[in-house]
């Protein structure tokens, strides 16, 4: 069929991956994710000489344009109804074009979303389409637009990036099948996006500089405001004592969230070294393997807070640089650099201070996983790992330059790096910090003073929010996202009745730089102008979400790690920019969990529905093999609560255990904070209740072990090695 002669189409601004994919001689459906009517006109360059078919769904929104590009004479184009025609019709329609030598290509209805999700095209039609029984090719269109880094220049409306897929032969042709091809081609695009490439320090200090006079960051601890251009000053005159004092390729930071971290955070990237900001809640043994693993011998604290942490081992005095000591004595070099960083352009001012533009694979980021299961391990993230996930949930989430973030995470943890430090930096968003995530009563202070939008929480500082925030404190609150443990559906219920706010779970670890997963709420009704448009869900509960863009997915044999379907319950592995580099100075377990591809096997057990949203079942590490059965921590926990009547409580009262056991390989312990009598008389009484609601008799807790409080870590996180430890004991 010939090209379209009313608009020129040009590929000048698309990159094009997999045309050796495209077979010749042959008919095939290309089913893509979306396709506007640029990129229809931009594929029939690609397909020119070849002819072609448009299979378009009766009464489906389309582009004005692209419908007129269908009514001409020389475009061939069949109509469909999903509800009414049956795979029948759908076979012979769609057979008889392919075998002919067609290229059939189906026209996706224009789709109410928030920000770009891997297809636009629903499961239930998509699974409806592969049943034609002919060669299917996925197609991914990715447009630059909607994965645009905001502190570069102003992206080509026109630009994108057009992946092919291998053809999917019609037996194999499966709705599993087709979304893991769809993701890997996401993964493919997304890995050619040219900001990549660039460094963390030089993002930071494009965006300091773009957002300066417009964006701050407040210290809710003492009200304390500085804009951005101010935060870029300290931090360049901080950067050139760093140079003087140490040699060391990382700098330690041992400060809570506050301007003071922000700032130390990044002067250290300035410098060109490598901050590690160390989990100063942790016992003294993981402190000290963490500081002598980075081969660290400088740390920025602050009087305050060596005072404050008295448990922590600090180093002798001469290694600490102290920042309120250091920082009034800078007041020159600091209103010097205040006045050249708005005359100067970033590249100049870069250039001046030794920022080089690139980053990539190289180190950026040292950060300590907290231990939960295990010693402390180094997780070396790279400039392209971190700005990638910085495009890829910024992305997802699409706040402007008026909304706000709550810093109050630890900045030794992965997300209050990631997302309360770099994102707001680059993307141009305010940020209200705070030192503590547990001082939920402050918190909801901040957040009613400052029209917080966006609060990043765990499930265990969300029953904080229940205990002592009023309903209007949290009235401006857009998105709350929560992550590190499984959300309760009773904590989710209880917060959206209190506050009138809905919690969407999201999903993501360390290594994966770490948010790979959210949930969002779902698009606004189009009203009367909704006719023809396909309307997608942007959560589903019970689910962490969809994979952020750019993120491949397979499901594996828990075991074996023998590949099966997406949508089957089994190991989870990723594959995309954002996952780590390694671990440091540990190359055998990274072979352990990354293979030579750059898959990532996660540790977690889960699965993916028809549309795309993912299903976090339990870590392995919380699974018991008992009797050859893999049984589910989390799952007999959530039996618990509902049996125990724990539906209301606030703070978390029992946690699952697995200790070895002679017969059966492992047998499960209950831990419990709750008072009460004999254990023996309890646990044969809570047997008899869980058979009842049909639980099997492997799943049932053999022991039960009274405890104080369960232990939590800083994150938030179940302390699972600690629970270990309380169980053995006793057992």
């Amino acid at each position: 069929m010939p090209m379209s002669k009313e608009k020129p189409a040009s590929l000048k601004n698309l990159k094009l991956i997999g045309q050796e994919n495209l077979p010749s001689g042959q008919g095939f459906l290309i089913l893509p994710s979306q396709l506007s009517y640029d990129d229809v006109l931009r594929l029939e360059v690609v397909l020119e000489g070849r002819d072609l078919t448009y299979l378009v769904e009766e009464g489906a929104a389309l582009h004005p344009l692209l419908k007129s590009h269908l009514e001409k004479e020389t475009v061939r184009a069949l109509a469909i109804v999903p509800d009414a025609t049956d795979d029948t019709g759908l076979r012979n329609a769609v057979g008889g074009e392919v075998s002919a030598g067609r290229i059939v290509i189906y026209l996706p209805a224009q789709a109410a979303v928030i920000n770009s999700p891997m297809t636009t095209v629903p499961g239930t039609k998509l699974e409806f389409l592969l049943k034609a029984g002919v060669p299917v090719l996925p197609l991914y269109m990715q447009r630059s637009m909607e994965v645009a880094l905001d502190v570069e220049a102003p992206y080509d409306p026109s630009a994108g990036v057009m992946v092919f897929g291998r053809i999917l032969k019609p037996a194999a042709a499966t709705l599993a099948a087709y979304q893991e091809s769809l993701l890997l081609l996401a993964e493919q695009a997304f890995s050619a996006h040219p900001a990549l490439g660039m460094n963390l320090a030089y993002a930071l200090l494009l965006g300091l500089k773009k957002h300066g006079s417009r964006n701050k960051v407040i210290d809710g601890k003492d009200g304390h405001e500085m804009r951005y251009d101010k935060v870029l000053a300290i931090a360049v005159a901080l950067a050139a004592h760093l140079r003087k004092e140490t040699r060391k390729q990382r700098v330690g930071i041992v400060l809570p969230p506050g301007i003071g971290g922000l700032i130390a955070n990044v002067a250290v990237l300035l410098a060109g070294k490598i901050p590690v900001n160390i989990n100063f809640t942790a016992g003294r043994p993981a402190i000290e393997y963490a500081i002598k693993a980075a081969d660290i011998d400088r740390f920025l604290t602050a009087d305050i807070f060596v005072r404050k942490a008295q448990q922590f081992p600090w180093p002798p005095s001469r290694q600490l640089i102290l920042i309120e000591r250091l920082l009034p004595r800078m007041k020159p070099a600091i209103a010097t650099w205040l006045v050249l960083s708005k005359i100067l352009p970033a590249l100049l001012l870069a250039l001046i201070l030794g920022v080089p533009r690139r980053g990539g694979s190289g180190e950026a980021l040292l950060l300590f996983t907290s231990g939960s299961s295990g010693n402390p391990k180094g997780v070396v993230l790279s400039h392209r790992n971190l700005i990638a996930n910085v495009i890829q949930f910024g992305s997802r989430l699409g706040l402007t330059r008026s909304d706000s973030i709550l810093g109050s995470l630890p900045l030794f943890h992965s997300f209050g790096c990631t997302v309360t430090l770099w994102y707001p930096v680059i993307a141009g968003v305010d940020l209200v910090t705070y030192p503590s995530p547990l001082e939920t009563k402050k918190l909801g202070e901040l957040i009613e003073k400052h029209r917080i939008s966006l609060m990043i929480a765990t499930p265990t500082f969300l029953r904080g929010y229940l205990r002592g925030v009023n309903r209007e404190a949290l009235a401006s609150i857009k998105l709350c996202v929560t992550g590190a443990e499984k959300l309760p559906a009773t904590v989710a219920e209880a917060f959206e009745v209190k506050f009138g706010k809905r919690v969407f779970e999201g999903y993501g670890l360390t290594e994966t730089s770490p948010v790979s997963n959210v949930n969002l709420p779902n698009p606004l009704p189009l009203g009367e102008e909704s006719a023809g448009y396909v309307w997608l869900p942007s959560h589903r509960q019970g689910s962490v979400g969809q994979m952020v863009p750019g993120l491949a997915i397979r499901i594996t044999h828990p075991e074996t790690y023998s590949p099966q379907s997406i949508h089957s319950s089994g190991m989870i592995w990723f594959k995309g920019a954002n996952i780590f580099e390694g671990y440091l100075g540990d190359e055998q377990r990274t072979k352990e969990v990354k293979d030579s591809q750059g898959w990532f096997r996660t540790g977690d057990i889960g699965r993916v529905d028809m549309d795309g949203f993912l299903y976090i079942e339990g870590r392995l590490s919380r699974f018991s093999k008992i009797g050859g059965e893999m049984v589910p921590h989390e799952t007999v926990e959530d039996a618990l609560v509902k049996t125990l009547g724990l539906e209301n409580e606030t703070a978390r009262r029992i946690a699952i255990v697995g200790v070895p056991d002679p017969d059966k390989g492992e047998a499960l312990v209950l831990l419990t904070a709750m008072p009460g009598g004999p254990e023996h008389q309890e646990i044969l009484d809570l047997r008899y209740r869980l058979l009842e609601r049909g639980m099997p008799p492997l799943w049932i807790p053999k022991k039960m072990i009274r405890v104080s409080e369960i232990p939590i870590l800083s994150s938030g996180k179940l302390d699972v090695q600690a629970c270990e430890k309380v169980a053995r004991a006793a057992a």
